[in-house]
Parts: structure tokens; sequence; C-alpha cells
């Protein structure tokens, strides 16, 4: 079974913080806060499959990628750890955390819900599969054809961090945006199951400037995790770890024990 790609952001001989991006994202979106965190932790960072580094593959539904987080600690002898997930990523926590609660120490969910979120990422997979590789020489050009379906310049930024040129001159996508666009409905359903608890602790982390954590979501929450604390931070939107960095490590560290 191949086994996950990861960055590891120092800290060796500390606890195991195991951290999980979000949706298009992959490890590099979480150097800072990950180097940060790296002074009470031992931290890595992993590429989920079809993101960053890691391997391609088709089945794209929450107990498989769960059980990838799985392969990828006991390849590197992880035990236990604790466990931090944004977004797609908290998804994907929750669900290992309710099956296989023994490899979890404390978890950290960042601006998601354990609730489905349909249509969410309609636009920006239109818009990547829209945009004619052949025919960009630059970023800027890429950037411009986007533009109409993705408008916020700092969402159009971060899609396109998943944009290489070969050694060709070329463009390419590093991610399988074919297998992740076809695994869309998967990944925007519910993570969990009504059986699915876990009773360990659980800090959800908020933005309150973001629209991913609605009202009656605190809910579906405690029907999964009863022992779960909520914070939100108010300057933030849905990646408190660039808007409000520093008060956001603060909230992780301290929740987790750093």
């Amino acid at each position: 079974m191949p086994i996950l790609a990861h960055r590891d952001f120092g800290g060796e001989g500390r606890p195991a913080l195991v951290i999980l991006h979000g949706l298009l994202g992959s490890s590099r979106n979480w150097q800072s806060a990950g180097r940060d965190l790296a002074t009470s932790f031992h931290v890595c960072a992993l590429d989920l499959r079809n993101h960053g580094g890691s391997f391609h593959a088709r089945e794209m539904d929450y107990g498989t990628l769960a059980g990838d987080v799985i392969a990828w600690m006991n390849a590197h002898t992880i035990e236990r750890a604790h466990l931090l997930g944004h977004s797609m990523g908290g998804k994907v926590a929750m669900r290992l955390a309710c099956e296989q609660p023994e490899r979890v120490n404390r978890m950290v969910v960042v601006d998601i819900a354990p609730r489905s979120y349909r249509g969410t990422h309609n636009p920006e997979f239109s818009a990547m599969r829209g945009l004619d590789l052949d025919a960009i020489k630059t970023r800027q050009d890429a950037e411009q054809a986007m533009e109409a379906e993705v408008p916020d310049w700092a969402f159009r930024k971060f899609l396109l961090t998943n944009l290489e040129r070969t050694e060709e001159g070329r463009f390419r996508w590093t991610i399988n945006l074919s297998d992740l666009a076809a695994g869309i409905p998967a990944l925007e359903d519910e993570p969990l199951s009504p059986k699915h608890h876990c009773a360990a602790e659980v800090l959800f982390v908020l933005g309150g400037k973001s629209r991913y954590f609605k009202p009656g979501d605190e809910q579906h929450v405690c029907a999964h995790f009863p022992a779960a604390r909520i914070e939100t931070i108010a300057e933030s939107g849905h990646n408190p770890h660039f808007d409000t960095r520093e008060r956001f490590v603060e909230v992780v560290a301290g929740f987790l024990g750093g």
C-alpha cells in the first residue's frame, strides 16, 4: 500500500502532532503554523491522497482517507498522536478518531462541522477544470482565466499553488484533479454515521468571519463528540492558520498541552 507524503516541521522527541490539510490544499499550506507548533510538538503535516506529493487513487471516501492516515502512522511507528484537521482534513480526523480512538490523544478540528456541505466547491472545480493548460504562458494568464468563476484574489492564489511548470516549460496540476472532481459527492457528504461517537477531548476552532459553521452545527458536534469544546477566533475567516496565525497557534497549543 502506498504511504502518504509529509513534511516534518521539527520537534522530534516531543508529543506527535499530525496535521491534515483541507481540500485542494497540501502540507505546504502549514509551513508557518507548523513551524510555530513545533516548539511544543513533533509536527508532521501530511499530503492526503491526490494532493501535494502523495499518490493518486480513485477512492475518496472518508473511511479510506482515515485509513491512509493510520497506514502513515504505522509506517512511522507512531502509536498515538494529536490530530489537527482543517476543513476536509477535519472530517478525516473526525472519522479516524471515531473509528480508532486508541490512536488519538487530543484532536483539533478547524472550521468544519460533521455534516454535509453540498455544492460548496463547484466554482473552483469548474474554474480549474476549464483552464486550458496548453494556452497559458504565465501564472498571471491562469489567474485572469479563472477570475470570473473565482473572483476572490487570495483564493485564486491558493488554488494556483497546485499549478506547477514542467521541465518542458508547460503547466500542469500537481493534484489529481479528475479523481478529486469525481470524488466531490463523497467529500461533501457527512463524514460520520449515527453510530460514530468519540469520548476524546476535542476542540473545534472556528473563524468568526467564516460561513462554514452555521447555527445548529453545535448539535451535530455534540451528537458525536460529547466532550467537545468550541472556540471562535472572531477576526479569522475559514483559514485561521493564515488569517490569525499567532492566536491560532496559541489556542491549539494551549488545548493540546503545549
